[in-house]
């Protein structure tokens, strides 16, 4: 009955914040029992990639995967997919956390992520991947070291520095260009900076604590950057 109800958008709009989470970690519990990493594997290497909406991770990160072989995994498309995903009980939650420019309970992400990586591993041989749009706040952060960090070698995180105009002004671009984002708007993108400065800089500045921070100019064309 309550998958049904999840299903329904008028429904929806009245669960509880808590509630929306406690559907999203059962969905990340549900998924890592058939996805889980095989130990046997090797770890993979990780490098974080951060940065504001529309300083250009993804775009960047395409550039590295050709340079150095790197395997590519954007938290927010994996995040995407699961919801366009048909037959997920889960689509429309994910949604509306992206819609309003908030942060996906973590359990989820981590779950995506994980399968991923063990997939590529399997098909590819490739252990080395760029995590594109995570962690973005403390939760997601915490939510790493307790379910991922003894199972990854964290390598570096890699940060792309751009001011909010420009930013603002490649994600309305891109939106006019037909990127299908539901969030390629103002008032998304609004939320999306909030988010970013409340959340994401805290989490760049513990991992410039740890010495673990290199910074590009995202100003730059995108063939000059890397």
């Amino acid at each position: 009955m309550l998958d049904n109800l999840v299903r329904i958008s008028s429904v929806l709009g009245r669960l509880s914040h808590k509630r929306q989470v406690r559907l999203l970690t059962r969905f990340a519990a549900k998924y890592s029992e058939k996805h889980c990493i095989n130990m046997s594997l090797p770890k993979p290497n990780i490098v974080f990639v951060l940065g504001a909406p529309g300083s250009g991770k993804g775009t960047q990160c395409e550039k590295i995967v050709k340079k150095f072989g790197y395997v590519h995994l954007s938290a927010g498309d994996l995040l995407r997919e699961e919801r366009n995903r048909e037959g997920s009980e889960y689509g429309e939650l994910i949604e509306n956390y992206i819609r309003n420019g908030k942060i996906v309970p973590v359990d989820v992400t981590c779950a995506l992520l994980e399968n991923a990586m063990n997939q590529n591993i399997k098909v590819s041989g490739k252990d080395s991947f760029l995590i594109d749009g995570f962690p973005r706040n403390q939760d997601n952060l915490d939510g790493w070291n307790r379910r991922m960090a003894e199972k990854a070698n964290l390598k570096f995180v890699l940060v792309f520095k751009c001011p909010e105009d420009a930013c603002v002004e490649r994600c309305i671009n891109r939106g006019k260009s037909g990127s299908n984002r539901s969030d390629d708007n103002i008032e998304s993108l609004k939320k999306r900076f909030v988010t970013f400065t409340n959340d994401s800089l805290p989490i760049i500045n513990h991992y410039k604590e740890q010495n673990l921070v290199r910074e590009v100019d995202a100003t730059k064309s995108p063939d000059e950057r890397i």
